[in-house]
């Protein structure tokens, strides 16, 4: 027996999108990150995806052992060049689209180990193409969760669909380019008086 208060509920109202919108709604909703922890920022990245920052809440919490059934590496810790073939090939068994997330200052630029540390991989952009970086040595669990926010700004962005009046001019099957978003704030505060230095707090003398 059908139950009346869901048919007077839903019964006037219409609601409209398109494939396009939904597909992306359903993927940067359900987005399966890869469990990828070199170094000591995989610590934070437990601890975002634990109970106090709840990653699951933003539909990243399932984290897979494989990368085939992953479509977000989130690269935590210093990248060694022993390590950079097997951060490849784990990103290359990853099915597109697949994003990547450098966390923390040794995967972003070699860290402390940039000048004097043979070993390390200055930037793991050079083994990987990066999405999102997530400077901080450790970044806090927030900062991934912002990172994750922007990679599913990038997901809404995606473009299916194909560019009009291609299909005589050679171009057939032109994808449109995506809409790359701007982050909707920068975490920068100006200062209502940018012209003189403040003494007291900067210690300036002179």
């Amino acid at each position: 027996m059908p139950q009346p208060w869901i048919e007077g509920r839903f019964e006037e109202n219409v609601v409209t999108t398109t494939v396009e919108q939904a597909i992306n709604w359903a993927r940067q909703s359900s987005i399966w990150p890869m469990t990828f922890g070199l170094a000591c920022c995989a610590i934070e990245m437990m601890a975002a995806g634990a109970s106090r920052f709840d990653l699951d809440r933003f539909g990243a919490g399932a984290f897979r052992a494989t990368p085939r059934q992953a479509d977000l590496m989130i690269v935590a810790g210093t990248v060694t060049y022993k390590m950079a073939s097997r951060v490849r090939r784990l990103y290359n068994l990853m099915p597109d689209p697949k994003f990547v997330i450098a966390m923390g200052a040794c995967t972003v630029g070699g860290g402390p180990y940039f000048k004097y540390g043979y070993h390390v991989v200055k930037g793991v952009d050079l083994v990987v193409p990066v999405d999102v970086y997530v400077p901080g040595c450790p970044p806090r669990p927030e900062s991934l969760l912002e990172g994750l926010m922007r990679i599913q700004d990038k997901i809404k962005g995606h473009k299916i669909a194909k560019m009009a009046g291609s299909a005589g001019t050679g171009q057939l099957g032109r994808k449109l380019e995506d809409e790359l978003p701007m982050p909707h704030h920068s975490g920068y505060v100006y200062s209502p008086i940018d012209t003189e230095p403040v003494y007291d707090h900067q210690k300036i003398t002179g």
